[in-house]
């Protein structure tokens, strides 16, 4: 199943977010969405999960307009982990993650054993069943952030995108939740911060940069260091290991300091390490 966005426009508050984005997304690959704070990662992701309509151009779903969709036919072929996702209700762990099946239960297709499953690996799957009962609010951000990746693998979908799924995660869950991701039989779209993280799990990464994208291709074409300069305003020096994967070391100016020169003391410069 693909998904493909035909030059796409999006604006809000008078201003243009998105201008003129073209990309499609391939059957069981690992898209990365990059960019700048503020260069329209999440209104493309938007978008593509059918939640907004472009101001002009479209997102096909397998070549169908996604808007001409019903939301239940969206939702069993693709989930949405949005950067903060929260909830009033008084619920618990699993039922958190029971909802990822709501678009397959109804009047007649009641819960089963069956959905039970589902749910329980769901949580397994995300180092959560031990959590299952706790209420909702006494969870913390990392661990609420898992149950949504876990409600969306409850969902069963084809196609799963992920904004900035690894908010409020610590280092070890980041790359854990990552991997889990990629080992999954899916079509996957993720918004990513950490460049590192693009370079290792992508299959190809899309630059974004005031709304366009400027850069599509496999990691180590994309991740130069001319580039990554140019976007994020930052040094950096990129090795390839035997593998082609990009490691990025990011680079930092330290200033020149001089000690004031007193009477009777030596003058002191601090060099820069």
């Amino acid at each position: 199943m693909t998904l493909s966005a035909n030059s796409v426009a999006w604006a809000a508050g008078g201003s243009e977010i998105l201008k003129d984005v073209s990309l499609t997304v391939e059957t069981g690959e690992f898209l990365g969405i990059i960019g700048p704070n503020g260069s329209g990662k999440t209104s493309l992701m938007s978008l593509l999960a059918g939640l907004r309509t472009p101001k002009s151009g479209s997102v096909l779903l397998d070549g169908v307009p996604i808007g001409s969709l019903g939301r239940r036919a969206v939702a069993q072929r693709l989930a949405l982990v949005e950067q903060q996702a929260e909830t009033g209700e008084r619920i618990t762990a699993r039922q958190a993650v029971e909802l990822g099946r709501t678009p397959y239960v109804g009047t007649l297709s009641p819960w089963s054993p069956k959905d039970d499953r589902i749910v329980d690996g769901a949580l397994e799957s995300v180092d959560m069943a031990h959590l299952a009962e706790r209420s909702w609010h006494t969870l913390s951000g990392g661990e609420r952030q898992r149950l949504h990746i876990a409600r969306a693998l409850a969902q069963q979908p084809e196609i799963l995108l992920l904004d900035e799924p690894t908010n409020h995660l610590d280092i070890g869950h980041q790359i854990s939740l990552l991997d889990l991701v990629h080992q999954q039989d899916l079509t996957v779209v993720a918004a990513l911060h950490d460049l590192n993280h693009a370079a290792l799990f992508c299959d190809r990464i899309a630059v974004l940069e005031e709304g366009r994208v400027v850069a599509l291709g496999e990691p180590r074409a994309v991740l130069t260091e001319e580039r990554i300069r140019t976007v994020f305003g930052v040094d950096v020096e990129i090795e390839q290991d035997d593998g082609g994967i990009c490691n990025i070391r990011f680079l930092t100016r330290r200033a020149h300091r001089r000690a004031p020169v007193r009477q009777g003391r030596r003058n002191l410069s601090a060099m820069e390490a």
